[in-house]
């Protein structure tokens, strides 16, 4: 058996046929980013990690949001823009959903396909100008990885960029502002990793520079706030492992990381005692939310909320609570803890 042999084995990316984005059915426009408007009422949960957000500022710590693809498809891009720029946030960790949706959104101004109607073609996902992502990514690789992460690259080239709608972008936002975006992939999760211009090696390095990022913020996590938005699986997963790095750092110079807040806002129906941990045969116990953020990170000092709701609601009603305050709660009196 040679060398070449194995390789016969594999999938050629080469034979795909990658189409323009404009032979695509988009079923999300710029008509569904939502205006930067305040909510007659927020759930006093909410309120209450407004709180804790605010606190969390003026003491220097990090405030961390985390989010999934459904966030960027709910349209309040605006209202986590104003967030990051009014200094709430210090690092906004997604998945790579999340970057795609924001880069398309950012060049054409519309996102999202039908699965159940390019799946039958064997079209989805393989559209061309997402799949330039890659290039962006691999550039980077290609340059010097300790330098640049996932997030930082893609917020670049599209703060940098020729993107009609880079106003609406987080990634761009994130850049623009020095503030901390990282992106976190699995390998064969994104549509991105069907192209033939997709390089393992690069998203890998460049997303594990985000991972070891975000676990540096997590060191100044003392005091502060950790939210989840829909993120079942990356957020919680990536947030333990990470919390697990800065925990034993911070032991071995005499520190904790006990005493912060964490918030999930998902779809989930989860009882008003958030205490007990389910039992193995609930199915709620795979619902990786409530034992890793809500129970099991937070048992030696912190606390939890866990807001049921859309995020085209929870994300609106959490920037209402916090803007809302009266002046000497505004950012201009916050603390900076960016790494």
């Amino acid at each position: 058996m040679t060398g070449e042999e194995p390789m016969k084995k594999l999938f050629d990316r080469s034979r795909l046929k990658i189409r323009p984005l404009q032979d695509r059915i988009h079923d999300l426009g710029h008509a569904v980013i939502r205006p930067l408007e305040p909510v007659p009422a927020c759930p006093a949960s909410l309120s209450a990690v407004a709180d804790r957000v605010i606190a969390g500022r003026r003491r220097g710590s990090a405030v961390v949001m985390m989010v999934g693809g459904h966030v960027v498809r709910s349209g309040v891009q605006r209202y986590i823009i104003d967030l990051l720029e009014k200094g709430y946030i210090t690092c906004l960790a997604m998945n790579g959903s999340v970057m795609i949706h924001d880069y398309e959104f950012a060049l054409i101004g519309a996102t999202t396909e039908s699965v159940a109607r390019y799946i039958r073609e064997g079209r989805f996902g393989l559209w061309e100008e997402t799949g330039r992502i890659n290039d962006i990514v691999n550039a980077a690789y290609a340059k010097e990885v300790a330098e640049a992460g996932m997030g930082s690259a893609v917020g670049r080239a599209i703060h940098e960029g020729n993107y009609p709608h880079k106003e609406i972008s987080i990634l761009a936002a994130c850049y623009r502002l020095g503030i901390p975006a990282t992106v976190h992939v699995g390998i064969g999760y994104d549509i991105i990793h069907e192209h033939p211009n997709f390089d393992g090696a690069a998203a890998g390095a460049t997303s594990y520079h985000d991972f070891l990022l975000f676990a540096k913020v997590l060191g100044s996590l003392e005091g502060g706030v950790v939210m989840n938005f829909g993120s079942a699986v990356m957020g919680p997963e990536v947030y333990l492992k990470a919390l697990s790095m800065a925990r034993n750092t911070a032991l071995q110079e005499g520190q904790e990381i006990r005493h912060f807040t964490t918030l999930v806002c998902d779809l989930y129906p989860l009882p008003e005692d958030l205490c007990q941990e389910p039992a193995k045969d609930d199915p709620a116990y795979y619902f990786r939310p409530w034992k890793t953020m809500l129970l099991r990170t937070v048992a030696d000092g912190g606390e939890s909320f866990y807001v049921r709701g859309r995020h085209a609601e929870t994300i609106p009603a959490l920037w209402t609570a916090l803007t809302s305050r009266p002046g000497e709660n505004r950012p201009n009196n916050l603390a900076s803890s960016n790494p």
